[in-house]
């Protein structure tokens, strides 16, 4: 009972309005034992807090589209991140997304691992689902911590980029010319040579971002658009080029294959973006500035642009010159001793 009267004549209140709230007074009158009761149950409805929220009962594929219909618009490849993330959610079991763990989801990662998943690739999915959660709590759609935000991604052996030689690269266009039945593919793979774009952002052109010796790529990955100096004689090829063939068409293909059949050694995975590794190592190899490269690039961060600092002509050669003075002679005799 929430009010009793007491053997001394008094009255006492005890109620709980909510399951965790209970309050408790000892009064004089009855009267004053209603009102507080009155009082502590009017608290809940103009306290939010106090309020007992119900429990997120959704799924983890109910909270990728809640995601997506948020925020994955705002991303260059927010279709295919949806895609990816359906399919891990069905991998996972779609469970109730707070009752997720860390272990849970390290446990699903060991059993990609032992069956050849790419240890970067399960980076990616385990950035894409933290993303998710991250996300529905700037926005307010979840009140509880990230389950995934203390798994740690995999490390990984950094692999040195695979570039072409200038001999190499008279290897690629014979083989081009030779097996590639649509011209687009000569000139977007030149184009991504001579500007370091990703081919997606070359076959995207159009003539009117090819002007002024200078090529501009827009909706680009990292969604800024820039633009890069080129030869004028690029330009009037370009330019020659959409009169004669019309707009650039799909044709990442072919490229594929072709490069795949021109005996070239270029590690899986690589493909079409071997190409802008080429333009990015022979820029520093002739020269080029590590922070012009990164603009050139795109990159968000100049970590991504270092990759291709050891390849400059005078790359850590200050070690030799402000490190600690030496007198070889000396090392030479302690070592005889």
């Amino acid at each position: 009972m929430a009010i009793e009267q007491l053997p001394n004549g008094r009255w006492k209140v005890d109620v709980e309005p909510i399951k965790g709230k209970r309050f408790r007074k000892t009064v004089k009158t009855k009267a004053e034992a209603l009102r507080f009761e009155a009082t502590c149950r009017a608290k809940v409805i103009d306290t939010p807090d106090w309020s007992p929220k119900p429990k997120d009962k959704r799924r983890l594929s109910e909270l990728i589209d809640r995601w997506a219909t948020l925020h994955a618009y705002t991303l260059a490849d927010g279709e295919a991140r949806r895609r990816l993330l359906d399919e891990l959610a069905k991998t996972l079991g779609d469970p109730v997304a707070i009752k997720m763990t860390g272990n849970e989801y390290a446990e699903y990662r060991t059993q990609a691992l032992k069956a050849g998943a790419n240890p970067k690739t399960l980076n990616n999915r385990l950035g894409y689902l933290r993303s998710v959660f991250n996300v529905l709590q700037q926005l307010g759609e979840i009140d509880y911590p990230n389950p995934l935000a203390r798994v740690r991604p995999l490390r990984l052996q950094e692999k040195e980029l695979t570039y072409l030689t200038n001999d190499q690269i008279k290897v690629l266009f014979e083989a081009i010319h030779k097996r590639c039945k649509t011209p687009h593919v000569a000139m977007i793979a030149a184009i991504c040579l001579a500007t370091g774009a990703r081919w997606g952002e070359a076959q995207a052109l159009t003539p009117e971002r090819v002007r002024n010796q200078l090529v501009t790529f827009a909706n680009t990955k990292g969604k800024r658009t820039r633009s890069i100096p080129i030869a004028q004689e690029l330009e009037v090829m370009i330019q020659r080029h959409f009169k004669q063939h019309g707009p650039f068409s799909n044709c990442i293909n072919s490229f594929d294959k072709t490069l795949g059949a021109s005996g070239l050694p270029v590690p899986a995975g690589q493909s079409s973006h071997v190409l802008r590794h080429t333009f990015a190592s022979h820029f520093i190899m002739n020269g080029g500035n590590i922070l012009t490269l990164q603009k050139i690039l795109g990159h968000t961060s100049l970590a991504m642009t270092m990759r291709y600092a050891h390849l400059a002509p005078d790359h850590l050669q200050d070690a030799t010159k402000f490190g600690p003075s030496i007198w070889w002679h000396e090392a030479e005799s302690i070592t005889r001793c």
